[in-house]
């Protein structure tokens, strides 16, 4: 059995936060060349990294609402200045919302089996590795597109 840990700081190498129906942890956090499994859960995390860079994460929310007129699924800048963005893949409410950090993805394809009917999408991370996603292609591009202007928006603040 892996290790499972208390506390986790997301950082340059967090990749995805992904929620985990489990009794003894409550996040599967992938990063570019391990998996942890961390008792918090993926809002926690979250809660806890804007805290550590100077907001919080309703005040993060706030802020991109505000500079994007986005109301739902709203991307969080963690550390604009190392790149460092997230977005959900669900609704907050939504037990099955993962959060994918904008930089690690190379790309995402359309997937559709009767195998696994529940997968929607894959996304392929930077190192190769795939994340199946029960969320459809549109929605994530969607998204991608927020954490883009996200991006665009908070490097013209910062800069």
């Amino acid at each position: 059995m892996e290790e499972i840990i208390n506390q986790y700081k997301i950082n340059c190498k967090t990749m995805a936060l992904l929620p985990a129906a489990h009794l003894d942890y409550h996040t599967i956090v992938l990063e570019e060349d391990q998996r942890l499994f961390i008792r918090k859960t993926p809002i926690q995390l979250i809660n806890a990294a804007c805290l550590e860079n100077g907001s919080t994460y309703d005040g993060r929310r706030t802020s991109v609402m505000h500079q994007t007129g986005f109301k739902r699924k709203i991307p969080i800048p963690f550390k604009p200045s190392k790149g460092i963005y997230t977005f959900p893949s669900h609704s907050l409410t939504d037990l099955q919302c993962s959060w994918i950090f904008y930089k690690h993805i190379r790309k995402m394809i359309q997937y559709q089996s009767p195998e696994r009917p529940t997968i929607k999408s894959i996304i392929i991370i930077n190192n190769g590795k795939q994340l199946p996603m029960n969320v459809s292609h549109f929605t994530l591009e969607k998204q991608m597109q927020r954490t883009l202007t996200c991006i665009y928006m908070f490097s013209n603040l910062v800069g």
